[in-house]
């Protein structure tokens, strides 16, 4: 089966547990005003490859991985493709290999049923909180998420919630306590939240792609800052991994 990627990074250490081969795919339904890579946005671009071919490309690395390590596919949106990512997911399984799965979330309930069987973590992408964020933020409605949520609960895929910290837009108490809200609904699914500063990583793709990019006034969060809504979160919660 032939699926299009963006790239291959071959030893990532911010995509899941341990050393990670990331094949980051081609294609996303979602504009998020943070994105680092809009080059993946366009379904056409990237490369045409087959998923033994990705496969084989896995299993070389099989030694570095260790006990904590695996692959993650990312993307973009890697289950705008779940045939192909399920294929990929399904055969590194075989192999003995810890499979994660980074997704927007913003994804019909076939393309989670083709994959979850074989996703042993979901690291999973909170754009938005309450409807209006998540349609400034990537330009769509929020519905398709929580749709997706259901699906995800029926398989109890274990799970990283990460969020992008935009300070002073989504990182007010109001948010901080709806993603506490969200995080307590999934119960013992939720294995630790991560809370990601913005950085203008990808500003110079933007321009370079003839984009308006918008949040050019917004500074970084510092250290500190993170930390405090660290603290916020933890307040009377459940025990779950903060990282």
């Amino acid at each position: 089966m032939t699926g299009r990627i963006h790239s291959i990074e071959s030893c990532g250490t911010l995509d899941g547990p341990g050393l990670r081969c990331v094949v980051f795919f081609q294609g996303c339904p979602l504009r998020c005003r943070y994105c680092h890579n809009p080059d993946t946005w366009d379904f056409n671009g990237g490369l045409e490859v087959t998923s033994s071919e990705i496969v084989k490309k896995i299993i070389r690395f099989k030694p570095y991985f260790k006990q904590n390590g695996g692959v993650t596919l990312s993307g973009g949106e890697p289950l705008l493709q779940p045939e192909f990512a399920a294929e990929i997911l399904r055969e590194c399984k075989r192999n003995g290999i810890h499979t994660a799965v980074d997704t927007s979330g913003w994804v019909s309930t076939a393309a989670l049923e083709h994959t979850l069987p074989y996703t042993d973590l979901l690291l999973l992408d909170v754009k938005g909180l309450d409807n209006k964020m998540y349609q400034w933020l990537t330009g769509k409605e929020e519905d398709m998420f929580f749709s997706a949520l259901t699906t995800i609960k029926k398989y109890k895929t274990p799970l990283w919630l990460r969020y992008v910290i935009l300070p002073g837009i989504n990182d007010t108490p109001e948010y901080i306590g709806k993603l506490k809200i969200l995080a307590s609904s999934l119960g013992s699914m939720v294995q630790k939240i991560e809370l990601l500063p913005y950085h203008p990583l990808g500003e110079h793709k933007w321009k370079k792609l003839g984009y308006e990019y918008t949040l050019s006034q917004i500074n970084p969060p510092k250290d500190s800052d993170i930390d405090l809504l660290y603290q916020k979160l933890r307040k009377n919660s459940p025990v779950i991994n903060f990282s």
